[in-house]
C-alpha cells in the first residue's frame, strides 16, 4: 500500500509535466508540419535557424524556472512546519522581478542580438531571411515568456503540477489553434507561427497571474519589503541561477553548433535535422516530466532534511524515467518513418531523416539518466556541479570529438552529439557518488 501511495504521488507531480510537456512538443511538431507543407524546404530551415537564436534566448533563461523550483521546494519543505509561507511570496516576487528585467532587455538588444545569431549560423540567403522575419515577431513574446518561467518554477517547488499543466495546455492549445489559421489559412508563413507564439503566450501568462492568487490564498504568510530587496538573499538566488544559466547556455551552445553545422551539408540536410531534433525533443519533454517531478520531491526531501524521502524520491524517478526511455526508442525503431513522412511532403528531406533516424532510437536510452540527474541536482540547488559538468561535457568532449569525426559528415555530427550525452551522463553520477560519499545530498 505504501509503494502505491509513493507512485501515486510521484504521478501527482509527474503526470501533469508530462502532459504540459508533450503537448509543447506536439506544438513543435504542428509548427514543423504547417511549414514543412509549404511549397519549399527553405521556410522550414528558416525557422529552423530562427528558432537556433530563441533557444539561446529563452532555454539560456531557463534557470528562471529551475532555480525557482528548487529553492521554493526547499522553503516549503521548511515552512510546512512553520505554518508561515512567507519565504515563498519572497521567492516568487524576486523571481518575476528578474524575469522581467531579461525580457525587457531582450526587446531592447533584439536587433544586435538577431544579427550576430544569423551571423554566426549558416544557411542560404532565403534561409536567413525568413528565420530573420520569424526572431522579429518571436521576439515580442519574450516578457511574456520569462515571467511564465518563473510562475512554473514556483509552481513546480509548491508542488502544485495541476496548475502548471493548466497554464501550458492552454498556451499549447491556443498556439496550435492560431498556427494553422494564421499559417494555412490566412498564408502568413513563418510570420504566422511567430504570431500564434506571441498571442499564445500573453494568454497564458494572464491565466497564471489567477492562478498564482488562488495558490496564495491557501498558504498565509506576508509580503516583506525588506526580504524581497534583501541584498544577501537576492545574491543566493543569483549566484544559484548564475551556475544554471551558465550550464545552459553550454546545452544551447550544443545544439546551436548542431544546428549550424548540420547547415553546412545544404538545406535538405539542415530540415532533415530539424526534424529528427522536433523527435528528440519530444522525448526529452516527456521525460522532463520526471525530471520536475524529482526537482520537486528532492527539494522538499532536503527542506525536511529527510533521507528516506530523498531515496524514494531518486528511485521512483529511476523506474519511470528508464521505461519510458524504452518505449521512446520502440517508438522511433517502429514508426519513425510515419511520423518523418506526417511532418514532410519533401522527398528529398524524408529521405535524409530516414538516414539519420537510428541515430533518434539510440539516444532515449543515454538520455534519459542524464535528465534524472539534472532533476536530482537542480532540486538539492548544486549549480555548480551541474555547471562544472556541462562546460567539461561542451568543451573537452563535444567540440572535440566534432573535429576527429568531421570525415563522417552528417553521421559524425550526430556522433559526437551522442558522445556530449555519454560524458553528461558519466561527469553527473560521478559528482553524485562523490557528494554522497562525504557530506550527502540530505545533511542537518
Amino acid at each position: 500500500m505504501r509503494e502505491n501511495n509513493q507512485h501515486r504521488a510521484f504521478w501527482l507531480l509527474a503526470g501533469p509535466m508530462i502532459i504540459s510537456n508533450v503537448s509543447m512538443a506536439l506544438l513543435g511538431l504542428v509548427d514543423t508540419a504547417v511549414i514543412g507543407h509549404l511549397d519549399s524546404a527553405y521556410y522550414l530551415g528558416g525557422v529552423a535557424v530562427g528558432s537556433v537564436i530563441f533557444d539561446f534566448l529563452y532555454w539560456g533563461m531557463g534557470f528562471l524556472r529551475m532555480g525557482t523550483t528548487g529553492a521554493t521546494a526547499q522553503a516549503l519543505g521548511e515552512a510546512e512546519a512553520e505554518k508561515n509561507f512567507t519565504d515563498i511570496r519572497t521567492l516568487l516576487t524576486q523571481s518575476i522581478l528578474i524575469a522581467m528585467c531579461i525580457g525587457l532587455l531582450m526587446l531592447l538588444l533584439q536587433n544586435p542580438i538577431f544579427y550576430t545569431g544569423l551571423a554566426l549560423l549558416e544557411g542560404s540567403e532565403e534561409v536567413k531571411h525568413y528565420a530573420l522575419i520569424y526572431c522579429q515577431w518571436m521576439i515580442w513574446g519574450a516578457p511574456a515568456l520569462m515571467i511564465l518561467f518563473s510562475i512554473t518554477g514556483w509552481f513546480l517547488g509548491m508542488q502544485n503540477a495541476i496548475a502548471a499543466l493548466t497554464v501550458g495546455i492552454t498556451i499549447n492549445i491556443i498556439n496550435i489553434v492560431l498556427d494553422v489559421v494564421f499559417v494555412v489559412y490566412m498564408g502568413m508563413d513563418v510570420r504566422g507561427v511567430a504570431l500564434a507564439s506571441v498571442i499564445a503566450q500573453y494568454c497564458g501568462l494572464l491565466l497564471a497571474l489567477v492562478l498564482v492568487a488562488r495558490e496564495l490564498k491557501i498558504h498565509p504568510g506576508k509580503w516583506l519589503k525588506s526580504k524581497i530587496l534583501d541584498i544577501t538573499k537576492l545574491k543566493q538566488f543569483l549566484a544559484l541561477n548564475n551556475d544554471i544559466f551558465i550550464r545552459t547556455v553550454c546545452l544551447i551552445l550544443v545544439f546551436a553548433f548542431f544546428t549550424r553545422e548540420g547547415a553546412k551539408h545544404g538545406d535538405i540536410i539542415l530540415a532533415a535535422n530539424s526534424i529528427l531534433m522536433k523527435f528528440y525533443l519530444l522525448m526529452a519533454l516527456a521525460l522532463d516530466g520526471f525530471n520536475h517531478a524529482a526537482e520537486a520531491l528532492v527539494g522538499k526531501a532536503i527542506g525536511k532534511k529527510s533521507k528516506p524521502l530523498f531515496n524514494e524520491s531518486v528511485l521512483l524517478t529511476l523506474k519511470w524515467s528508464l521505461g519510458f526511455g524504452l518505449f521512446f526508442s520502440a517508438i522511433f525503431w517502429l514508426s519513425g518513418d510515419i511520423f518523418i513522412a506526417l511532418l514532410t511532403d519533401i522527398l528529398p528531406v524524408r529521405e535524409a531523416a530516414e538516414i539519420y533516424l537510428p541515430w533518434m532510437i539510440l539516444l532515449p536510452l543515454i538520455s534519459v539518466w542524464c535528465f534524472l540527474l539534472d532533476g536530482i541536482f537542480i532540486g538539492a540547488t548544486r549549480g555548480a556541479e551541474m555547471r562544472n559538468s556541462m562546460l567539461v561535457c561542451t568543451f573537452v568532449f563535444f567540440l572535440p570529438c566534432w573535429y576527429v569525426l568531421q570525415f563522417m559528415g552528417n553521421h559524425g555530427l550526430w556522433l559526437a552529439f551522442t558522445i556530449f550525452m555519454v560524458i553528461r551522463c558519466i561527469s553527473l553520477g560521478l559528482y553524485y557518488y562523490l557528494i554522497e560519499r562525504n557530506e550527502g545530498f540530505v545533511y542537518s
